[in-house]
């Protein structure tokens, strides 16, 4: 079987504990690995070395420009765009390598098996969530943008059947490290494009979160994790918005906030 050349490029900051297993899990089937990291302060530089080709070290500035970047060190035709938190399985692996040779497509998405702890999350939108993830290098870049930025593809794309492995959250309150962190990012984005923001634009899609996720995409078959799954998704609008009245009316030095991580998943 004709196999396409791919690079694996992996995102990281502080993130000692999920950077192995990932990196294990391309070795010896990507033809290579870069990790780009945001100035770790653990042992995440030092781990990554031991298995990728590259480790190269850049300052985040916002997430879609980090990840240009990132993606444009690759060397090869193919990028699979990772995060540490990432696991890519055998069954994808043998589907990329009958999939890519040959294709029209110049981005493929796939499906995330998404865990909370060792719970894997499987209603609520949260399954399969495919994400465009592989890509024709030259083909595709993010909008730069601070959370959640958009992915444009000059050209057909398609969809992978087997899952990535996505280690989500350690714990809940892992989750709500997370929804802390990208509700601050998200009210920067909003101020800094002037994205008009109002409090009943905000109440409707706050109601509208959960009950779209907890019971239009059946959360509720997850049990407790799925009612807390919908919780965090109304929570994520409401304190958003919070956020970015507090900055809009705090001004311009309010909105700062220090970089502890580039989480991005």
């Amino acid at each position: 079987m004709q196999k396409v050349p791919l690079s694996a490029v992996v995102l990281t900051k502080n993130e000692e504990d999920n950077i192995r297993p990932c990196l294990e899990s391309v070795v010896g089937w990507a033809d290579e690995i870069i990790v780009v990291d945001d100035g770790s302060r653990d042992n995440t530089r030092q781990i990554a070395g031991e298995q990728a080709h590259r480790v190269l070290s850049r300052a985040t500035d916002n997430e879609g420009a980090q990840r240009n970047w990132a993606y444009a060190q690759a060397s090869r035709e193919w990028v699979l765009a990772l995060d540490a938190d990432e696991r890519v399985t055998p069954e994808l692996q043998d589907e990329i390598d009958k999939v890519l040779p040959g294709t029209s497509c110049q981005a493929f998405a796939i499906p995330s098996r998404n865990y909370i702890g060792a719970t894997w999350v499987r209603y609520g939108g949260w399954y399969p969530a495919s994400k465009l993830k592989l890509f024709r290098q030259g083909r595709f870049r993010y909008e730069e943008v601070e959370i959640h930025p958009r992915i444009f593809v000059d050209g057909e794309t398609g969809t992978l059947t087997k899952d990535i492995l996505h280690r989500s959250y350690r714990n809940f309150e892992h989750f709500l490290e997370k929804l802390n962190r990208h509700t601050t990012l998200e009210a920067q984005k909003w101020l800094r494009t002037g994205q008009r923001m109002t409090a009943g634009r905000i109440s409707r899609r706050t109601v509208d979160r959960f009950f779209r996720s907890y019971l239009r995409k059946r959360g509720f078959k997850d049990g407790l994790t799925g009612f807390m799954v919908a919780y965090f998704a109304s929570m994520y609008q409401i304190l958003s918005y919070a956020k970015y009245r507090e900055m809009r009316e705090g001004g311009p030095e309010h909105a700062k906030i220090k970089k502890e991580t580039s989480e991005f998943s």
